[in-house]
């Protein structure tokens, strides 16, 4: 279990400069689509050419061979948890600040419950109520932002991330289920790939590319800036690759679906380093009392249920 926790905080340390920097894109002016969809086309560069140069070109064709044979369900599943996800998120960061939206985000703690209870898992109940402090939490960072900006750009800022944050645990829940074969409905996926943290995160990457394809067409977004290009580069690899490499290895090593509540919750920690990464490097400002509070209420939901995961299991 200790494993799994510290696992989750270092993915949550390199997924926070997910929110600090596609806030400081969206301040430089950069479309949120390019800030989303490039993150992936670096993410499939990068991981394909490195699984060229390392010599396990055979895992890249099986990756391939894989998404072809279930195409249907690994769109799906890509373009869900990777796709809605992380376009919403980019959206959100147009509106609000990167902290807001990093603790909007622990709404997925809430939201991870409800998806296991929709693939039939056992949730304990005592994790539920202690996901009621980060929604609480939420709730006060939504009442200070209120104050700072209007009410449309605060319901823009954080709507969407709600969203998301049903979006992303579904789609990684629907790989686990391909795994493990335990429901009819979901094709059986027997192969290498599933094994691997490279390959998970790439045919989650390729599932998406569709999602990504259809959105450019439909939105027309001007073309990125140099700062994008740059900025989304840095998100993929520390995102995009470590975070998420990260997290799905915590999420393969849970056996049980105590565990897998327990790995998502230490997402929570986004709070803190996004919050500190904007105030260093955009200058961003401390919050208020409703905020700190909210921020304090979120982590301390996070200590409490992951507490309570340790002495159940």
């Amino acid at each position: 279990m200790t494993q799994l926790i510290i696992t989750g905080v270092f993915s949550a340390l390199f997924f926070s400069s997910t929110f600090v920097l596609n806030r400081a894109m969206s301040l430089q002016g950069g479309h949120w689509l390019w800030s989303a969809s490039l993150r992936y086309l670096y993410m499939f560069a990068m991981f394909s050419a490195w699984l060229v140069l390392t010599g396990k070109s055979r895992l890249l064709r099986e990756v391939f061979t894989t998404y072809r044979k279930n195409w249907f369900f690994w769109t799906i599943a890509g373009s869900t948890g990777f796709g809605l996800f992380y376009s919403l998120l980019t959206f959100s960061s147009s509106f609000a600040p990167g902290w807001v939206v990093a603790t909007t985000w622990q709404s997925t703690i809430l939201a991870t419950p409800l998806v296991l209870l929709l693939f039939g898992k056992r949730v304990p109940v005592r994790g539920i109520l202690f996901t009621l402090l980060i929604f609480t939490g939420i709730v006060l960072v939504t009442c200070e932002q209120a104050t700072a900006a209007s009410w449309k750009e605060t319901l823009l800022g954080i709507l969407p991330v709600l969203a998301a944050a049903f979006a992303y645990p579904l789609g990684n829940q629907l790989m686990w289920e391909a795994r493990h074969g335990s429901i009819g409905i979901i094709p059986k996926v027997e192969s290498c790939v599933l094994d691997s943290g490279i390959g998970r995160v790439l045919i989650m990457v390729i599932g998406s590319l569709p999602f990504w394809v259809v959105l450019t067409v439909v939105l027309r977004p001007p073309a990125p800036t140099g700062g994008q290009l740059l900025n989304t580069a840095i998100v993929a690899v520390f995102s995009g690759v470590i975070a998420t490499t990260l997290f799905f290895k915590a999420r393969h090593l849970a056996r049980t679906p105590f565990e897998l509540s327990a790995v998502d919750a230490t997402q929570a920690m986004e709070v803190v380093f996004s919050l500190l990464g904007e105030i260093v490097f955009l200058g961003g400002a401390w919050p208020g009392y409703a905020g700190g509070a909210g921020v304090a209420l979120s982590l301390l939901g996070l200590v409490l249920y992951v507490r309570s995961q340790a002495v159940a299991d």
